[in-house]
């Protein structure tokens, strides 16, 4: 059966639509990596050389940026007026998975989003919207697919008169 709040797909859903992403990286032998995605370079490092975020911060980067790719398209087909939204993320780690200790992940235990999105729409059409960003995010999906406990908390803040 299907759900009532969420939004009817934005794409034929009987036609395949698959798209390959590519990202290129050079490694020197450190901990810094560059990248480059199409014609944009990104840089991840470690703390104590520190030349651009970690690895993980990025993954958090890429989940903040998802969410405001997906809010954007769940409201332009919802007709949901909005101006801003404002995100923070964080995330636990227990760094002992990456430095090779049997039993302990090596990625998030848990991650926690904070969501404020500035709209005089109501609280149901919000919920709405909630609803189908979670349902669509890739990357939300992604980090919970992978047993990793997502936190979101969405506030509706009042535009300013």
């Amino acid at each position: 059966m299907s759900d009532p709040e969420l939004l009817e797909p934005s794409i034929d859903p009987r036609k395949k639509a698959i798209g390959i992403r590519r990202v290129s990286a050079r490694n020197q032998a450190a901990t810094r990596t560059v990248m480059t995605v199409r014609d944009h370079e990104l840089i991840t490092d470690e703390r104590g050389t520190d030349t651009g975020p970690t690895p993980l911060e990025m993954a958090l980067s890429a989940l903040l940026g998802c969410e405001g790719v997906i809010i954007n398209r769940c409201a332009a087909a919802m007709g949901f007026k909005y101006s801003a939204v404002e995100m923070d993320a964080e995330g636990e780690v227990d760094q002992r998975g990456s430095r090779g200790v049997p039993g302990v992940r090596p990625y998030f235990n848990w991650v926690a989003l904070r969501i404020r999105v500035h709209s005089d729409e109501t609280p149901e059409r919000f919920a709405k919207l909630t609803k189908n960003v979670e349902f669509r995010c890739p990357v939300m999906n992604l980090f919970r697919s992978a047993e990793v406990e997502v936190r979101a908390v969405w506030e509706l803040v009042p535009e300013a008169d």
